[in-house]
């Protein structure tokens, strides 16, 4: 990162609103300045990825740490064009998501300790919901440190949750055994201009010592929203027909309207007839 970028305190001050000061063995980091600017990327010059960097990414993202070293995660790297389009027409209302040069699925897979028990003669005692919380934690893990180490390559990337809105159907097309499910799609390429630094809720606001207080969290949302809607205002407002427009649209009203309507409501029965006990 070099040229015009800023500062990594200028970075960081710019997401955060202020981020405080930055030690100065840090402030010269190049790596820390290109996580401090990374932004989703959802335009792409189109260019291919080559197999052997997506590869060496999917490497770096499972040299991450994981739970008690059980290795709960699983990348499938999406190559088939057929099968991209495929999985893309499954998220409306993201057609970037067709045009990104490489799709790759983030899945958890608690099915390889199962099998370990089974060929070890070993009672699998710990069938209840932190067997699912896990494998999903470890994808999770996983899906980060990627997307860390593709900003240090240049490389562009956009997380897809909305892969689970049909889970079933994306499992089917991956051939996902039961015990393994998709977490999270990642879009992937050479971005066709730098991505923009999103700005996040205050350190204030989500950066605890000893214990956890929201004792000012109101009004670090309302100064948040007016900051946000000042620097990227929102193009459009959610759901006009059933909530009306308003001329304080910010991050808090755009997120209490997207969770006002229902979500993967099947997930948990997806979930289920995957295998997983959620007691």
């Amino acid at each position: 990162m070099t040229g015009n970028a800023p500062s990594l305190s200028a970075a960081l001050a710019e997401r955060f609103g202020d981020a405080g000061p930055v030690p100065p063995q840090l402030a010269a980091n190049e790596a820390l300045k290109t996580m401090a600017m990374r932004g989703s990327t959802r335009d792409f010059d189109g260019l291919a990825v080559a197999d052997e960097l997506l590869y060496a990414l999917c490497a770096l993202a499972l040299a991450s740490p994981t739970k008690s070293d059980l290795q709960q995660r699983d990348i499938v790297i999406v190559r088939d064009r057929a099968l991209h389009n495929a999985l893309a027409a499954l998220m409306p209302g993201q057609a970037w998501g067709a045009r990104a040069p490489a799709l790759l699925v983030f899945c958890g897979n608690n099915r390889r300790q199962r099998q370990l028990h089974e060929w070890r003669g070993r009672p699998f005692a710990n069938d209840h919901l932190d067997a699912f919380f896990n494998a999903a934690v470890d994808a999770a893990i996983a899906l980060s440190a990627f997307v860390a180490a593709a900003a240090l390559c240049g490389l562009g990337t956009c997380p897809v949750s909305a892969i689970r809105n049909e889970a079933q159907k994306v499992s089917d097309l991956l051939r996902l055994p039961p015990h393994v499910f998709p977490v999270a799609g990642l879009a992937v390429g050479w971005p066709a201009q730098p991505p923009a630094i999103a700005l996040r809720l205050p350190l204030a606001a989500t950066v605890h010592v000893d214990s956890f207080s929201d004792a000012d969290i109101a009004a670090q949302i309302e100064a948040y929203d007016r900051r946000r809607a000042k620097a990227q205002p929102y193009a459009g407002q959610r759901f006009v027909a059933d909530f009306g427009r308003t001329g304080d649209y910010g991050w808090s009203e755009d997120k209490a309207r997207q969770y006002a309507k229902p979500e993967r409501e099947t997930f948990g029965a997806f979930v289920r007839a995957r295998g997983f006990r959620l007691d």
